[in-house]
């Protein structure tokens, strides 16, 4: 490997960042010389916000990291991983429920890939419960968001839901 940059890439949708998911990028950032966020377009999800939105949202929230870039991606992860020159994909677990996704995604990716490592984090226990889904329907019945996402991400979903 010599002097070659080790690259990972974090893929999710982020809708909206989460402070699980920062936690996971804080972290994952140590552990490669670049981490590229990949925010994605999960259909199947219904997003608050449009990717555009949700760029600018994880690029605000994570400008103050260095060695971390944010680009949009709408294909295999494997695919964009592999176009971003990783070795590593990033994961974050919060529970057994993502776990059992989670390891058949990376035995499904390792077939595509095997020179591509996926590598999971737990989530910080106090984190733990923290989904995006969560927090939008909290959000959408008056309910406080701001024990689970950032300042900024708190005004982002109350202009969202006016």
């Amino acid at each position: 490997m010599g002097g070659s940059q080790r690259i990972g890439v974090y893929p999710g949708t982020f809708d909206p960042i989460t402070l699980g998911h920062l936690d996971i990028i804080r972290r994952g950032a140590h552990l490669v010389d670049r981490l590229v966020i990949g925010v994605t377009t999960n259909l199947s999800k219904e997003p608050m916000f449009t990717v555009a939105e949700r760029l600018d949202m994880v690029r605000r929230e994570v400008a103050d990291l260095d060695g971390v870039t944010v680009v949009e991606f709408d294909s295999l992860l494997m695919d964009f991983a592999e176009s971003q020159g990783a070795t590593l994909i990033l994961r974050g677990l919060r529970a057994v429920a993502d776990f059992e996704y989670e390891y058949q995604m990376a035995g499904m990716n390792q077939q595509l890939n095997d020179d591509i490592e996926t590598v999971f984090l737990m989530a910080d226990v106090s984190l733990q419960p923290i989904a995006s889904r969560l927090v939008k329907e909290i959000a959408r019945y008056g309910g406080a968001i701001d024990k689970f996402v950032p300042p900024a991400v708190v005004a982002d979903v109350a202009n969202k839901l006016k």
